[in-house]
């Protein structure tokens, strides 16, 4: 990757497997070494900059690129470095916040446009209770785009709630702000009173991760300790976006391999059985389900069977964090 601004409009797609230790402890429970992490999908953009709605930098035409992702990520450097380029002549937090809210809410005003013109048309053409509801939930969110205000701070009935999530804006999705600091930043207090005034956020230093990542498992332990770490940046990160999203992780685990997935906060056995393979949701029957620490301690499957700490669980049983599962089905 250059260092220097705008060096592509195609977005940079990675995905990062999610760090979590559960995960070899199960293995050797049931004596495998395959082992499977979750994953995250991460799609990088071109940074934005003020006045990209006029055509400035790259404009803003790369944000259809986000509009399909689960939240937005907003990367806010806070290091200076006369080796890293910068589009603006200050490092200023509060500045590039702004800057980008207001370039998404800008954004956003030409699709609510589009919506309600699109509405009006068809409600010219054809009465529609439903579709008249809908038009005032498109001009509530267009008075606030208008004035400034994120889409997702419209104040919406709950009866036009699912209607409202539905809407294709940038500014409706949930974000997570991480603050890029050098290695002498990370800890520094004044840091921490700015990254606190935008929840969630992250402190990260983009620099360490680097370090980190060039390491043995045991010297990233020791690297981290060092600066009175346990975890690592990325690892936080994704805590906190799991939060964010409302996720949970659920195991398998056999002979064959031991696999983290992830579900939605509140899913049913059937659900979580469904991100597996849709068969097994279609199809399922029961759970055999045990809590990975009891697991764990038990030292198998077999003995956990025989202490009755596994659970048959029906269609109305909601995952846990940690559950490991067995799924039952029929097709």
């Amino acid at each position: 990757m250059a260092n220097y601004p705008f060096t592509t409009i195609d977005p940079n797609i990675g995905v990062v497997e999610v760090p979590d230790p559960r995960l070899e402890k199960l293995a050797k429970v049931v004596n495998t070494e395959k082992i499977l992490p979750a994953v995250v999908e991460f799609v990088d953009i071109a940074g934005l900059v003020k006045n990209a709605h006029k055509g400035e930098g790259l404009g803003n035409q790369f944000l259809s690129h986000i509009r399909e992702v689960d939240a937005i990520v907003h990367v806010i450097r806070v290091f200076d470095d006369q080796n890293v380029t910068r589009s603006e002549s200050s490092t200023d937090p509060k500045s590039d916040i702004e800057t980008v809210n207001l370039e998404l809410v800008l954004a956003d005003l030409e699709t609510i446009n589009k919506l309600i013109d699109n509405t009006q048309k068809d409600l010219k053409a054809k009465a529609s209770k439903e579709a008249s509801a809908e038009l005032e939930v498109l001009k509530m969110v267009k008075e606030n785009l208008d004035k400034g205000t994120l889409a997702k701070e419209t104040r919406i009935a709950h009866e036009e709630s699912k209607f409202f999530r539905q809407l294709p804006l940038l500014t409706i999705k949930p974000v997570i702000y991480v603050f890029n600091v050098s290695e002498k930043q990370w800890a520094d207090e004044n840091i921490k009173e700015i990254a606190s005034r935008y929840e969630p956020s992250v402190i990260i230093s983009a620099k360490m991760e680097t370090e980190i990542n060039s390491l043995s498992k045991e010297d990233q332990a020791e690297y981290l300790k060092s600066f009175g770490l346990n975890t690592s940046g990325l690892e936080r990160f994704i805590q906190a976006s799991y939060r964010l999203l409302g996720l949970l992780t659920y195991f398998t685990a056999g002979e064959k391999e031991v696999r983290a997935w992830t579900i939605v906060t509140g899913a049913k056995a059937p659900e979580a059985a469904g991100v597996i393979h849709t068969d097994f949701e279609r199809g399922f029957i029961k759970a055999e389900v045990i809590d990975w620490e009891k697991l764990v301690t038990a030292g198998s499957w077999k003995a956990a069977f025989e202490k009755g700490l596994v659970r048959l669980e029906g269609r109305d049983y909601v995952f846990h964090d940690g559950d490991v599962a067995e799924f039952k089905f029929n097709v």
